[in-house]
């Protein structure tokens, strides 16, 4: 068994394919039931926040995870992976702005910021 952790490196790595920017995973376990892992990134465009999305599924599948629920896909400026251990997030960014989910999670520990 693949652990959460690795599966958000697989998220990354995917991201990064896309041109993927400012991504940040942080650290929920000690602060929340929801995932182990967040996965936060952002693209430049509806456009590259969809295609980042879709090569991080890609990549998901290929490794051997599971999706278990996506929202926002269809507006393509806030798109959630839920993949039960880690959840990610590719945002557009005026919506990663706005939303601005590392200060609603201020208490995780920030494991990758690149």
């Amino acid at each position: 068994m693949t652990s959460p952790k690795e599966m958000a490196r697989v998220a990354v790595e995917a991201a990064k394919v896309k041109k993927a920017f400012d991504i940040v995973v942080l650290d929920i376990r000690t602060i929340s039931i929801l995932a182990d892992y967040f996965v936060i990134c952002s693209g430049r465009s509806t456009t590259q926040v969809k295609a980042i999305a879709d090569e991080i599924d890609k990549q998901m599948q290929m490794a051997g995870f599971i999706l278990d629920h996506v929202e926002g896909y269809k507006e393509e400026k806030w798109i959630l992976l839920d993949y039960k251990d880690i959840v990610v997030h590719v945002f557009y960014t005026q919506e990663r702005e706005f939303y601005n989910l590392e200060r609603l999670w201020g208490d995780a520990a920030v494991m990758v910021r690149e």
